[in-house]
Parts: C-alpha cells; structure tokens; sequence
C-alpha cells in the first residue's frame, strides 16, 4: 500500500531538491552570501534605521511572523510581542509575513520545475524574482521607509548610506566587482543569495519521498492519501505544495485593517500559499486570520460548501476548484497529521553578532 502511495503521489507531489536554482546573471557566491546576511539583518536599511528585513523574518518565527500583520518601521519587540511606539501614524502593514524559508524555490511546478528570474513573488503575485522582491520593503512606507523619504527616492537613499559606510563599500567590491559595485541592483542580489541559503528540505515527507518508509507515520501516510482524495492537491501540488496561482477563497478580512483587503487587481484573489514548515509559520493565509491548521481546515470545510466568510465575495466569486473538495472536517485527524509531516526545522538559524552600521542587530525588536 505505501509502495502505491508513493507512486501515485510523485505524479503532482515531489520532495525538495537538496540545492536551489540561482538566476544565470546572480550565481550563489560565500561573498554574496555573507554580504546578504549582514543586509538582512542591519535597520540601516530603513528610513528611520529601526527596522531590518529580520524584524518580521527572524528565525525564532521560521523566518515568518508570529503575528497576524506585521508592524513595521518605529514598531518595537519581536513576534507576537510586537508593538507600534506611542503617537506612531504608521499604519500596520495590511498581509501576512510569509516565511522565506524555501522562497529559492519559489514558482516550482507539479514537476519540480522552476526559472529564479521570474519566480513569482508576493501574496498577489506583483513581482517576479527573489532579487526584485528583496527591494520593495525598503520602498514600502509601512514596512521599512516609514516617511524618512518618498518612495521614488527610497533605494538611492538606501544605497547612499551604504556607500557611505566603508565595511559596506568593501563587502559589495568583495562581492561583486565593478566600478560601482554599491547599488540598487546588486543590494536586490545579495540579499536573494542569501535567503536562497535558506533551506527546510528535509522534513519526514521529503524522506518518505526519496525511500524512507519510516519517515512518515501511518496517519501521515493516510492523510496523504486523503490530501489527494479530497482534491487539495488540485492547487498544493508540486514539491512546494503551491501552484502558485490566484485563486478567491472568501478569506474574511482582518478587523485590525481600516478597509477591506481586496488582493490582486482588486478582485479577492491572493496566491496559494506554500504548505511547507506550517508547523513554525502561524498564522495562517493572506492576513493571518487562522492561528491554527484545525482553524484552516475548518474554513475550507465551509467553503467547499459555498459559504463565504468575507462579506464583499459571494458565494458565486469563489473559486470554482473549492467546490470541488471532497467529504473532510476540523476534526480531519490524519490530514492535519499529514500537513505537519512538511515540516523540517532543520534551517539555517544563524544570527551576527554585529552589523556594520553598528546599529542593534535585527532592529529595536527586544
């Protein structure tokens, strides 16, 4: 029966390559790598120089957040403990902080198939490549420029304080070479080669894949059976369990947002989110709204019925692939025992003792 399941699954579900694809024009280098981790983690990136990419990608969250929607630039603390400084306009930012764990293999196929130059990225799917989608936050006024300088202008600023810094002049000319290495483009590259070092490929689902029968246990086993069964794998599929593509669920809105997030070109549409590591990454979906994988399995139940659970998306906007799902509950033991299975806590979780600003590491997040 297992040696069955195996064969039926590796036809849309695959275990994780052991390395990641890089972009012909951004090869993985140890000097990029470095590079981009000091950037990940240094707030002198930030308008206000409070905030750095690891504030809502710290690997105590699986490189996620432990919040529902993220606080940006003059927030303070660290996950769930996060706060907005006193008298902060501010807003918060309106999505979810998706883990970046795996992100190398962003846009992967049933087959496992994938180009890093045009991996798509984002929850709507707005940007195309790890190297572009590495600079939005740094122009986003919410998440890292705060109202330090208007967006046109915020990665020449970013850039201008790194060429003025002479660690970072030194680490970009190590790096990449050139007349001017300290730029926009290659700031974008190295933090994409570092966070494609960010790997989880090794959870109980990606050996059972590859020949270890042991790996996953018989409910595991089951739930992956039903996970087929009841049609999931009509959209998580591939070894990313995502087909990355939009899809309107009827998510319902987060209250702690002033106005109602409509997705993708304003039609309710949001990406499929990847299944991997849900074991380090609650909350769930586009804006949190689910904190645990029962709650997830729950909403789905309802949709799959034809009930919406956001006012603004009837019943008829829904995807017609949800009605699809077969017969399953919150109470669907050996399916949520399944999801688990894809999880490896096995990445890389390291942190720099300094950053070459000399700023606190990670931002203000104690």
């Amino acid at each position: 029966m297992e040696g069955a399941a195996v064969a039926q699954s590796k036809s849309t579900l695959s275990a994780l390559p052991s390395t990641p694809q890089a972009p012909k024009d951004n090869p993985t280098t140890p000097a990029k790598v470095a590079l981009g981790r000091l950037l990940f983690w240094d707030p002198l990136l930030s308008g206000p120089q409070d905030v750095a990419c690891a504030s809502c990608h710290h690997p105590q969250n699986g490189y996620a957040e432990d919040r529902d929607l993220s606080l940006g630039v003059t927030a303070i603390g660290l996950g769930s403990s996060r706060r907005q400084a006193p008298g902060s306009s501010i807003p918060i930012v309106k999505r979810n902080s998706p883990t970046v764990v795996n992100i190398a293999f962003s846009g992967s196929d049933e087959s496992g198939r994938y180009d890093p130059a045009t991996a798509p990225m984002f929850w709507d799917l707005r940007v195309k490549s790890l190297e572009k989608q590495a600079l939005e936050p740094l122009k986003a006024n919410e998440e890292m420029r705060g109202d330090t300088y208007k967006e046109d202008e915020a990665l020449a600023s970013v850039v201008a304080k790194l060429q003025a810094n002479a660690e970072y002049r030194s680490l970009f000319a190590g790096a990449f070479g050139g007349a001017q290495p300290v730029n926009a483009e290659n700031l974008g590259r190295a933090i994409a080669a570092f966070e494609r070092t960010l790997l989880a490929n090794n959870s109980p689902f990606d050996r059972y894949m590859r020949g270890d029968r042991s790996a996953m246990t018989e409910e595991q086993v089951s739930g992956m059976q039903r996970f087929e069964r009841v049609g999931c794998i009509k959209c998580h599929n591939g070894p990313m369990f995502s087909d990355y593509k939009l899809h309107v669920m009827g998510v319902p809105d987060n209250p702690a947002l002033p106005a109602s997030d409509d997705g993708a070109e304003k039609t309710y549409a949001f990406r499929t989110a990847s299944l991997r590591n849900l074991a380090f990454t609650a909350p769930y979906e586009h804006n949190g709204m689910f904190r645990t994988l029962s709650t997830v399995v729950g909403f789905y139940e309802d949709a799959r019925g034809g009930r919406s659970r956001n006012p603004n998306v009837s019943s008829e906007k829904l995807d017609p692939l949800i009605r699809e799902l077969g017969d399953f509950d919150e109470e669907d033991v050996d399916l949520i025992e399944f999801l688990r299975a894809l999880s490896d806590d096995s990445f890389d979780r390291t942190i720099p003792e300094r950053v070459p600003s000399g700023l606190p590491v990670g931002g203000k997040i104690q």
